[in-house]
């Protein structure tokens, strides 16, 4: 199988349980749900992504043809002689090109190895870490997972949709205006109802994207 990857690189998690964690993120090209192209995203399922995913011309970003391959890859970002390897993949969807054989190769090189998905497709289940994020009307198919991180608010992925999944952790992103280049009064709005429904649904935690207010990667 030949890996099509738009980035790599290393930096802290800012999202989610593991915020504050290095980590090598490698994005996937590619998604389900959105084709990339700002024509369609008015009529794609998923309408406020934020990501460029589209090709392998990204910062470390090419194709791979063999799992090994990409494994030492993402090994060579890794601090020298370092423990506590962990690597994020993510897209784009990263479920539609991660594998079996890829997992394995980075546990042989001791990573420890997470998604961030949209949990619409299945996912391999060597994964050490799952983060599913639903986004729209799409049908989620994954039923369990390590942290259930929702874009809020949603009208067609309100948090109660999803009460049925098995969840260690349930937390809540204000959703970004995509259109604004700055924090815009619906932005703000947003991040003050993901506040309001924690606190009127405890087991729900509020996320921010800390790396952009850190400015990094």
């Amino acid at each position: 199988m030949t890996y099509s990857v738009k980035e790599m690189f290393y930096t802290l998690q800012g999202e989610g349980f593991h915020t504050g964690r290095p980590a090598v993120f490698c994005r996937f090209s590619g998604c389900n749900l959105w084709n990339g192209r700002e024509k369609d995203r008015a009529t794609s399922i998923c309408r406020f992504c934020d990501t460029d995913f589209v090709g392998t011309d990204g910062q470390n970003g090419g194709k791979f043809r063999e799992a090994r391959e990409l494994a030492q890859r993402i090994a060579d970002f890794w601090p020298a002689d370092q423990a506590h390897r962990f690597v994020v993949f993510t897209g784009g969807e990263p479920a539609l090109q991660l594998d079996e054989t890829l997992i394995a190769a980075l546990h042989d090189v001791g990573f420890e190895c997470a998604v961030e998905s949209n949990g619409t497709l299945p996912l391999p289940p060597s994964l050490d870490w799952v983060c599913i994020s639903p986004k729209g009307s799409a049908e989620v198919v994954i039923e369990a997972c390590d942290e259930l991180k929702l874009v809020f608010p949603q009208a067609d992925a309100q948090p109660e949709r999803f009460s049925h999944i098995h969840a260690q952790h349930r937390f809540l992103s204000p959703l970004n205006d995509w259109t604004q280049a700055q924090l815009s009064p619906a932005q703000n709005n947003n991040t003050q109802a993901c506040v309001q429904y924690c606190l009127e649904h405890p087991q729900w935690r509020l996320t921010l994207q800390t790396h952009k207010v850190l400015n990094i990667d």
